[in-house]
């Protein structure tokens, strides 16, 4: 990806590892997106997210104001970047694995009925 305008197109995962696949090759990062540096700015991202609600209250955090929404945002998106290329690295598909990790925790965790209060 060389031009702004070609970010409309990105609508799934799969444009988004193309066009991530795109602006690394343009730039000649590839040698870079090993495994280990992907994997270590992928948790300097989120620590990034981390920040932002450090001591806030559970309420504070749910009440963010637009700029710091924004804020919050823009890491999300460098999360989601970094993730995305690193699956594409390793060859993995994240929406496969999510599917195979969600059956998984229906298994470990299943659900349980709720808990009625007494009403007395």
């Amino acid at each position: 990806m060389t031009n702004l305008s070609e970010t409309a197109d990105i609508t799934d995962l799969t444009s988004l590892r193309d066009a991530l696949r795109a602006f690394a090759a343009a730039r000649q990062w590839q040698p870079f997106h090993t495994p280990k540096n992907l994997s270590m700015a992928l948790i300097k991202e989120t620590a990034e997210i981390v920040e932002h609600f450090q001591w806030a209250t559970p309420e504070e955090s749910l009440a963010l104001t637009p700029e710091k929404k924004a804020a919050v945002a823009e890491e999300i998106a460098d999360v989601l970047m970094y993730l995305v290329q690193l699956a594409d690295v390793l060859a993995i598909d994240p929406l496969t694995a999510a599917r195979v990790k969600i059956v998984k925790n229906v298994e470990k965790y299943p659900a349980t009925e709720p808990v009625l209060q007494d009403q007395s």
